[in-house]
């Protein structure tokens, strides 16, 4: 199976998920907790900076996160094409 095969295959199997349980278990299952930790963390400083009330200082205090890792996730927010942080942020508030 080519890697863009694989890739395919595990969004589809994300986008079969239905519930919050499904969805632990499944990560659970697929992500070390490490890779879980941080990709929550990442996703803690998305919606952090997209409050826009804090410094990128207060951010990598509180999330706890690396500067570095605020610092790419807003490079994600704002300049990066796919825009995933966006959509996601977008929808959640509607």
């Amino acid at each position: 199976m080519s890697t863009d095969a694989a890739r395919t295959a595990l969004l589809d199997a994300l986008l079969s998920l239905k519930t919050r349980e499904e969805a632990d278990a499944f990560l659970a299952d697929l992500c070390t907790p490490a890779e879980l930790r941080a990709m929550a963390e990442r996703w803690q400083v998305a919606r952090m900076l997209d409050a826009g009330d804090k410094t990128y200082r207060e951010i990598a205090a509180e999330a706890p996160a690396s500067p570095t890792t605020v610092v790419r996730v807003a490079r994600s927010l704002k300049d990066m094409p796919h825009q995933g942080y966006r959509l996601v942020l977008d929808r959640l508030k509607a």
